[in-house]
């Protein structure tokens, strides 16, 4: 049913998209989709690069690059008992 689009449905959509957003309003629809397109294009290549990168690294890497990110990451500060009995 939806997988034979000829070209009378084609015009059909097109004008109906015409007549909903303008004629001004179209080049910068298509400007900001062809944008997105290559931004997805290029993070999609740079997680391909990342899987091929991290597949040939052995595991151990891998496990103290997490151990560093995590030794990395802020504390929350103690509050001491003066604070505590201030906030009450």
């Amino acid at each position: 049913m939806f997988g034979r689009l000829g070209a009378p449905e084609i015009l059909v959509i097109l004008a109906v998209v015409l007549l909903l957003f303008g004629a001004k309003r179209l080049p910068e629809m298509a400007r900001s989709f062809g944008q997105s397109l290559r931004i997805l294009k290029s993070e999609t290549k740079a997680m391909r690069q990342g899987d091929a990168d991290e597949s040939h690294t052995d595991g151990q890497a891998t496990t103290s690059a997490l151990q560093q990110a995590h030794d990395d990451r802020p504390t929350a500060p103690q509050a001491s008992e003066a604070d505590n009995a201030h906030q009450r």
